[in-house]
C-alpha cells in the first residue's frame, strides 16, 4: 500500500489516466517520445510502480500485476495512435509529389533489451541487496587462472569438460568466469563478495542446449567463519526474491574441483509447481546452478590462509536461466532472432 492510502492497482489506474492525456495532447513526434520515456520507459512511472509487486501479499499479486499490464497496453495503443495522427496530419500538408499514400506504413521498432541481460540485471541487482559487488576480467586468460588456480590440473580429466579454444603462449578463452574470482583474490584481501558476469567460450556443439559462445555469472564470497548455512542462506534469499516467495530450493551433492563440498542447485518447477512435467522431466525440480564451499586448495593457491578463511562459490548461466523463465524452447532463438524476438520481452 502506498503511504497515503492508495494500493498499488488505484496508483496504476491513475498512471493511465495521467500517461493518456499526456499522449493525447502531444503536439509533434518528439513530445510523443517525451511521453513513453516518462510512463512506459525502463525507469519510466509503470516501471517503478511495478518495482513494488514484490512486496505485496502473494493473493494480491495477479490482479494487481493484470492490471499493470492493462495499463501499458492501454498506453501502448493510445501511443500508437497518436503517432498515426501526426502522420497523417504531416502527410496532408505535404506536398502532394513528396509522398506515395499507397504504400504501407511502417512501424518504428523502439528497440528492446534482450532476456539474458534482463537476468543478469536481476540478478546482480538481488545480490547487491546482500553486499556482493560486480567484478570483470580478461576473456582472454591464462591457463593457470583458468585451470591450475581453480585447482584443475591440466591432466585431470574435469579440465576435459572445459575444452576450448586455445591461443599461443599458454593462452586461451576462457571457459568460465571463475579467473575473475581468482583475479580478485591476487589483489585483495578479505572480506570479498562478489559477482563475475561475463562471456565465456567452450567447444560445445551448436544444439538446442548448447552453445560455444554463452554468458556466465559466478559469485564468490570468502570471510571469516562463513559455513555451509551462511552459504545456503545466501542461495535462498537469491531464489526467493528471483522465483518467486514460495518456491522450494534443493541442493544435491555433486562435485566440483574448486568447491568442497559442493552441490548442484534446483528450484521446484514454475511450470507445473513440483507435480512433474515435460520442462523439468516429470522430477518437479528444475538445475539452475552448480556451488559449494570453496576448496581450500584453491585459497593457498592465491595466497589465502585456508586456516583462516572459508568461503562459498556459485555459478550459473544466464542464458538457461532466461529459456527457463521466459519459455524459449531453443538457446539458438538467443542468437539468431530477429528484432521481433526482442519485441516480446519489452
Amino acid at each position: 500500500m502506498a503511504t497515503d492510502g492508495r494500493s498499488l492497482r488505484e496508483r496504476l489506474e491513475e498512471i493511465r489516466q495521467r500517461g493518456i492525456s499526456a499522449i493525447r495532447s502531444a503536439a509533434d513526434r518528439d513530445a510523443v517520445e517525451q511521453a513513453r520515456v516518462e510512463y512506459l520507459g525502463r525507469s519510466g512511472q509503470i516501471s517503478q510502480a511495478l518495482s513494488e509487486l514484490r512486496d505485496l501479499p502473494v493473493e494480491e499479486k495477479p490482479a494487481t500485476g493484470q492490471t499493470g499490464n492493462q495499463v501499458k497496453q492501454a498506453l501502448e495503443t493510445t501511443l500508437e495512435l497518436r503517432l498515426s495522427e501526426i502522420e497523417a496530419a504531416a502527410a496532408a500538408s505535404a506536398p502532394s509529389s513528396s509522398i506515395d499514400l499507397t504504400l504501407p506504413g511502417r512501424r518504428q521498432w523502439r528497440g528492446g533489451v534482450h532476456p539474458v541481460t534482463r537476468v543478469i540485471d536481476e540478478v546482480c541487482e538481488i545480490f547487491r541487496e546482500i553486499g556482493f559487488t560486480v567484478a570483470s576480467g580478461p576473456e582472454i586468460e591464462s591457463d593457470w587462472h583458468n585451470f591450475t588456480a581453480l585447482n584443475i590440473p591440466l591432466d585431470h580429466p574435469a579440465a576435459d569438460m572445459h575444452d576450448t579454444f586455445y591461443l599461443a603462449d599458454d593462452r586461451l578463452l576462457r571457459t568460465h568466469t571463475s579467473p575473475v574470482q581468482a583475479r580478485v583474490m591476487l589483489t585483495h584481501e578479505p572480506p570479498i563478495r562478489v559477482l563475475a558476469p561475463g562471456l565465456c567460450f567452450r567447444r560445445d556443439p551448436w544444439d538446442p542446449s548448447h552453445a560455444p559462445a554463452f554468458e556466465q555469472i559466478e559469485g564468490l564470497a570468502v570471510d571469516e567463519g562463513i559455513d555451509f548455512i551462511e552459504f545456503r542462506s545466501a542461495i535462498d534469499f537469491f531464489v526467493q526474491q528471483f522465483f518467486g516467495t514460495g518456491t522450494r530450493t534443493r541442493f544435491r551433492p555433486s562435485y566440483f574441483p574448486f568447491t568442497e563440498p559442493s552441490a548442484e542447485v534446483d528450484v521446484t518447477c514454475f511450470l507445473c509447481d513440483g507435480s512433474g512435467c515435460p520442462t523439468c522431466k516429470g522430477t518437479g525440480w528444475v538445475e539452475i546452478m552448480g556451488s559449494g564451499m570453496v576448496n581450500p586448495a584453491v585459497f593457498e593457491a592465491v595466497g589465502y590462509d585456508a586456516e583462516k578463511y572459508t568461503g562459498y562459490a556459485f555459478g550459473m548461466g544466464p542464458g538457461r536461466i532466461a529459456m527457463l523463465k521466459y519459455r524459449v524452447p531453443d538457446i539458438r532463438l538467443l542468437y539468431e532472432s530477429d528484432v521481433s524476438f526482442l519485441e516480446q520481452f519489452d
